[in-house]
């Protein structure tokens, strides 16, 4: 990989100009933990979207709306709120919840403060199929994650987690939680 990475910098160095700032390119441990980061978070997504299928025949994104609205108070988010902290966009989690609509796990209506926002709420179907479904995610996500690591390195992956999170909210072209949509 080094010598196609060199050729592209060589290449954009004399389009440049010699006092042209270049791209930092990364070097080849950059590179292999920048690929080995995309392959851990693709291969974790696909495994606990699996396991979720299987245990529960739902997607693991539905799995995500079934918790997130069980934390909330009275079990209900407006669906704004609940696109942001799912990291969807609006369209995405209205397709989520219209899907859990018809499985009868979450019943949507308008907002009651305002009356123009829409708003889903867990149903008691809902929070008893996420009941019997957390205990295998729950095992999943530590067989999967935290099992492999050592305290340290839980304590070191929480803190890296939390410094590149803070980092894309200040960036000019990052993300916060509430804008991303993985599947997007």
């Amino acid at each position: 990989m080094g010598p196609v990475v060199d050729e592209a910098a060589a290449g954009r160095e004399q389009q440049q100009g010699p006092t042209a700032p270049g791209p930092r390119w990364l070097d080849d441990d950059e590179q292999r933990t920048w690929r080995d980061l995309l392959a851990m978070t693709q291969l974790l997504q696909v495994s606990l979207d699996r396991q979720m299928r299987a245990e529960a025949g739902m997607p693991q994104a539905y799995y995500t709306v079934l918790a997130m609205l069980s934390e909330a108070p009275s079990r209900r988010l407006r669906m704004s709120e609940l696109a942001a902290i799912t990291t969807s966009s609006p369209s995405r989690i209205s397709h989520a919840v219209t899907r859990l609509e018809e499985k009868g796990w979450v019943a949507r209506s308008r907002a009651a403060d305002d009356g123009r926002g829409a708003v889903a709420a867990l149903t008691d179907e809902g929070w008893d199929v996420l009941h019997r479904t957390a205990p295998g995610h729950v095992e999943h996500v530590r067989r999967a994650l935290f099992d492999p690591l050592s305290p340290a390195q839980r304590d070191q992956l929480g803190e890296i987690c939390r410094a590149v999170l803070g980092a894309l909210a200040e960036a000019p072209h990052g993300a916060r939680r509430d804008e991303a949509d993985p599947a997007a």
